[in-house]
């Protein structure tokens, strides 16, 4: 069994922003899992789905995205999830937009969302799917940009990212970190 988190904030003022890629992702990994109900359990939206045989559990943190990590550890306890089954999928500013990249442990990078799930997990030992956003343009400040809408061209980089980024999480389940990298880094 997986656990697949997709960060962002929630609120309908958040939707389909850049910052909200993990939650757009997860949304496209629930339709590939036939996960169809969603419910609140542990400060999170969850889903239970299939993907070629193995369980996931599909989570989108209702904490806000700075403290995500409060309902990713109850998630994993809760179920039993070991860092080596938890999959979680972010908005990352120092990848192109339209692209993802997976990998394994790491820093946090500045990012909010996988600081506070570093800090509540105690390890940083856990699979990152990056869906790459870009960083902001000219002197426009970085809250601002990840926290709007992509518009134009940029959506539709926004929205290959995010599936792509479902298409790597589904596929890092079934054949390992190597083989992911190997076809989407």
């Amino acid at each position: 069994m997986y656990l697949i988190v997709g960060l962002g904030n929630p609120g309908e003022e958040y939707e389909h922003t850049r910052h909200n890629a993990g939650f757009d992702t997860v949304d496209l990994i629930g339709e590939e899992a036939g996960a169809r109900y969603w419910k609140t359990e542990c400060g999170a939206l969850t889903a239970k789905g299939v993907y070629r045989d193995e369980d996931l559990i599909l989570a989108k943190p209702q904490s806000y995205m700075n403290t995500s990590g409060g309902p990713v550890k109850q998630l994993c306890n809760a179920y039993g999830i070991e860092p080596d089954h938890l999959i979680v999928i972010h908005d990352e500013l120092d990848i192109d937009p339209g692209t993802v990249r997976v990998k394994f442990g790491g820093g946090h990078a500045g990012h909010n969302g996988l600081r506070s799930i570093c800090d509540k997990l105690g390890t940083r030992d856990w699979f990152r799917v990056r869906v790459g956003i870009g960083r902001p343009p000219g002197r426009m400040n970085v809250a601002d940009y990840v926290l709007s809408l992509p518009r134009k061209e940029a959506k539709e980089g926004f929205e290959h990212a995010c599936d792509l980024g479902a298409q790597a999480a589904l596929f890092l389940v079934k054949n390992g970190l190597e083989k992911t990298q190997q076809q989407f880094n």
